[in-house]
């Protein structure tokens, strides 16, 4: 009964994935699913887009916590559109939630839809939230066998951020193996390495959204 019960779950969420993506595709509103473990930076990451792409494309966030609206503030300073997702505990976002969340923003003035997934390496990867495109970020501070411990978020990758490398003279981070790591789960996904604080990686980071955004 248990496994019954998961599956129609599943099935339910996969159906209502495919509405937000037929929704958004019909605007042409690219949309992209930021998953990492807590602390890696996402939002750093998505401050650093706003301010570096200066309105183009333009960009609607999606945040997901399970409390507080500390994130979705520091992206409302950036003058970009955003809505929070509380999720009260979840360890994940589900599609059901980003639809209803699409009903804060006015899509035909967007370009671009970032979803910051809940702080998590492993709930959020199984649920389509009606994404074009996956994106894993791992920080420096976490260790370079995050792949080998994680793999099914890096299999499904569409581009690997390695966040915070201004710190790497200060960890034990081992890039050539982290790269290797995720290069035998994904042959051939991009790898960018980025520091928010000093810019490094970061127009890197943006040409990929500009690409994404052109593909919608």
């Amino acid at each position: 009964m248990e496994v019954k019960i998961v599956q129609k779950v599943m099935k339910v969420n996969d159906e209502l994935a495919q509405g937000v993506r037929a929704r958004l595709a019909e605007v042409k509103v690219a949309c992209i699913n930021m998953m990492s473990a807590p602390g890696s930076g996402k939002t750093s990451l998505i401050e650093a887009a706003l301010h570096a792409l200066k309105g183009f494309p333009r960009i609607g966030v999606i945040e997901g916590d399970p409390d507080t609206t500390l994130d979705a503030e520091r992206i409302a300073a950036c003058d970009a559109p955003v809505v929070q997702i509380n999720t009260d505990g979840g360890c994940h976002l589900e599609a059901n939630l980003v639809g209803r969340a699409l009903n804060g923003f006015d899509l035909q003035q967007l370009d671009l839809m970032i979803i910051e997934n809940v702080g998590n390496l492993v709930c959020p990867v199984g649920f389509d939230l009606g994404e074009s495109k996956r994106v894993a970020v791992v920080s420096v501070t976490e260790g370079h066998d995050k792949p080998a411990k994680y793999p099914k978020l890096f299999r499904s990758a569409d581009l690997v951020v390695l966040n915070k490398i201004d710190l790497l003279p200060y960890v034990d981070f081992d890039i050539a193996r982290f790269r290797g790591f995720v290069e035998g789960l994904q042959p051939g996904v991009p790898i960018v390495e980025i520091s928010c604080r000093t810019g490094e990686g970061v127009e890197a980071w943006c040409e990929w959204l500009r690409k994404t955004v052109a593909g919608a």
